[in-house]
């Protein structure tokens, strides 16, 4: 049962990367009815994934693991965790702005949106694939046992 939560853990991670992954792709494009329809559903998935990656996280360090009280004696590990919040956090901006469209969405129009919103998207999605990567990093160190506390 262990493996196969670790499985699912680490395939909720990886279409949560690569859903952020199209969503920053799409918004190289101008803003469009497709392109709207795209990012709210990649948006969808984000939201989906980062889940499941929580919960099975959870469920993981509590039963199928080590047990919590090694994962608290870790430095990767309460990184990885400050990184997840921070990146769920930064989600919420660009989650409000795509279901801001869905009014226009559905009357068939592309959602009109101001340069410096997209600049601010698009930054916003760029942080949170760098919050990521480093959040791998740390899974990876976690694993080797760097940086665990006495």
């Amino acid at each position: 049962m262990s493996t196969f939560f670790a499985f699912l853990h680490h395939i909720a991670a990886f279409v949560l990367f690569a859903a952020i992954v199209v969503e920053f792709v799409v918004m190289r494009d101008p803003i469009s009815l497709h392109t709207a329809r795209r990012l709210l559903r990649a948006d969808a998935i984000v939201g989906l994934s980062a889940s499941v990656v929580l919960v099975v996280g959870i469920l993981r360090v509590i039963y199928f693991e080590k047990g919590a009280d090694y994962y608290l004696h870790s430095v990767p590990f309460m990184t990885k965790i400050t990184l997840f919040v921070l990146v769920a956090l930064l989600s919420i901006y660009p989650t409000v702005k795509f279901m801001s469209w869905r009014a226009a969405i559905k009357q068939g129009q592309a959602p009109v949106v101001d340069p410096g919103t997209e600049r601010t998207l698009r930054l916003i999605l760029h942080i949170e694939l760098t919050g990521i990567v480093v959040l791998i990093l740390m899974a990876a160190m976690m694993a080797r046992g760097v940086g665990m506390i006495e």
